[in-house]
């Protein structure tokens, strides 16, 4: 630190500087008189440290005052005669304008020092301060670089696993519609062939059919679980009071979860409604519940609430096709072993799962994730080990109308008429017959045609068709294109839909079209009947939104 700024404290009291400047004077007065037999002449000279001395320390006013005291002590006490105060002769009045030059020289070069130094010492407090916040501007900047580069990676990491299950989607779709043709061939068949026995055979034959439906029925599950995931299943939508549906739930929760498993349940007053397929969601819950109770082995407590809420822009900027907006929210939480971040991270590729061999698929969550996306909602899973998970899903609020349509229960398979007559349209030669072959086993009378021209042909000569049953992904002329035909030209036909593969005319953003009928494949002979009946039994030959 310099001298100027070690006295810049005393500069700014001039109860202190005044005193001093007297003081310097006193002092060079008294030490000139120890002095005066050593000394003689110019005793102006003498008190020019004494001025400096006042203007460093004081600037410009101690420093004249300095200048005039010392003036007049050098006047009286040591310019004869004594007594007078102006000079008496030109050579006294050339040393007083000398002394006074040089003290005003010395009082303004010391003001001019003063004033430059005060204003470098603001300068650099101005640059200080502007430097002191530069840094906090810096670190307040890259901290919000840094939040959005994080929020960039998040993001981006959304993107690479939605690219994924797209890509994953894709290979699923390609290769579902020619399996599930497969695996209806299958079930249709084990279904005839076990309505066609007279109770005399092998009781190991009836083992061996029930065996083979069994396998060919969890192959089908398996197969709609990974359409689930890539969002190709199709929906049907309808107002739901979420707060019912635990509810109603409840019961079944407690007989399939055990009694080591303590179930509570926490219901929001004011539940919003919210829109999406009813029995998906009712899998959804299951699904999450049952792995709550696997991640409990030794018994625990099992939560579901429901919740209004709210997503905002920067949450919904943090994750990948989510919406801002209001949801209803559904939290499922168990007290288990929880999950680690890299456990987290993967919970929802298909075929992933922390079970042993043969204690899961690794498609649960998949199908949740894929159910909740494609109904346009979101799903987020919060875990600690050792400190339980929290599954929280969000389905959109359903604004208007909230009519809920109840489950229907379980029926007896309805049986046909010869009277109704069915037109199967399907250009798998094997997946016709065997639908064929069950309608007439259900009492219908049916025919059948390989292609969209023919079934055209066939309603030329015999234009009392009930009902249409057509596959959509045909070559040539698809099921969608012949309806319109019919629907143009027969008004009184009904239409249902099958397909294996559901990315197509009937279903947009995995929601069926308004007014269509559709069966998806592989289908039990009991699906069939009950599908066809409903449709038959509709007045007028309108259609209903059935699935």
């Amino acid at each position: 630190m310099d001298l100027l700024s070690a006295t810049d404290w005393l500069r700014q009291r001039p109860a202190f500087t005044y005193p001093l400047a007297f003081a310097a004077v006193g002092l060079t007065f008294l030490l000139r008189l120890a002095a005066s037999d050593y000394l003689s002449g110019f005793p102006f000279l003498s008190f020019l440290p004494a001025i400096l001395f006042a203007s460093f320390i004081g600037g410009a006013g101690p420093g004249l005052v300095a200048a005039m005291l010392a003036c007049f002590i050098v006047q009286q006490f040591f310019v004869e005669p004594h007594d007078v105060f102006w000079p008496v002769s030109a050579g006294q009045w050339v040393g007083l304008s000398t002394y006074l030059i040089n003290a005003v020289i010395i009082i303004g070069l010391m003001e001019m020092i003063i004033i430059s130094h005060s204003r470098q010492s603001r300068l650099r407090d101005e640059l200080n301060s502007f430097n002191e916040r530069l840094e906090e501007t810096v670190a307040q900047r890259t901290g919000e670089l840094r939040h959005e580069m994080e929020e960039n990676a998040a993001a981006q990491a959304q993107v690479r696993q939605l690219q994924k299950m797209e890509t994953i989607g894709q290979l699923t779709g390609g290769v579902a519609h020619d399996f599930n043709n497969m695996l209806a061939i299958i079930i249709g068949n084990l279904d005839l062939a076990q309505r066609r026995l007279t109770g005399n055979e092998d009781p190991r034959l009836l083992n061996s059919i029930q065996n083979a439906k069994d396998g060919a029925q969890r192959a089908a599950v398996l197969t709609a679980r990974l359409l689930a995931f890539s969002r190709q299943q199709p929906l049907a939508p309808e107002v739901i009071d979420v707060n019912k549906l635990v509810g109603g739930m409840s019961e079944l929760l407690r007989r399939t979860l055990g009694e080591h498993i303590r179930i509570e349940t926490v219901l929001a007053g004011g539940l919003w409604p919210s829109f999406a397929d009813l029995s998906q969601l009712e899998n959804a819950m299951l699904n999450l519940a049952v792995n709550a109770r696997d991640a409990m082995p030794g018994g625990g407590h099992l939560t579901i609430e429901t919740a209004n809420t709210e997503l905002d822009e920067r949450y919904a900027r943090m994750h990948s096709e989510v919406d801002a907006g209001q949801y209803v929210m559904v939290s499922i939480t168990d007290t288990g072993t929880g999950m680690s971040p890299d456990v987290i991270d993967r919970a929802f590729d298909p075929f992933y799962t922390t079970k042993g061999p043969g204690k899961g698929t690794g498609l649960g969550l998949s199908q949740v994730y894929g159910y909740i996306k494609q109904s346009r909602g979101h799903i987020k899973i919060y875990s600690e080990i050792d400190r339980g998970t929290t599954v929280k899903i969000y389905l959109p609020r359903h604004v208007g109308a909230a009519d809920a349509r109840s489950a229907g229960s379980s029926q007896p398979i309805p049986q046909g008429s010869a009277n109704d007559t069915i037109l199967v349209v399907e250009d798998d030669e094997h997946v016709r017959t065997m639908t064929a072959e069950s309608l007439h086993e259900l009492g219908y009378t049916v025919l059948q045609a390989g292609s969209g021209t023919e079934a055209l042909l066939i309603l030329e000569k015999n234009a009392a068709v009930d009902l249409i049953f057509t596959d959509i992904v045909m070559p040539e002329m698809s099921g969608r294109q012949l309806a319109d035909i019919v629907e143009e030209r027969w008004p009184a036909i009904r239409i249902l839909y099958t397909t294996g593969y559901t990315r197509n005319a009937i279903v947009h953003n995995g929601v069926l079209d308004h007014g269509v009928s559709l069966l998806a494949k592989p289908f039990s002979l009991e699906q069939l009947a009950h599908k066809i009946r409903d449709i038959l039994n509709v007045p007028g030959g309108t259609q209903g939104e059935q699935t």
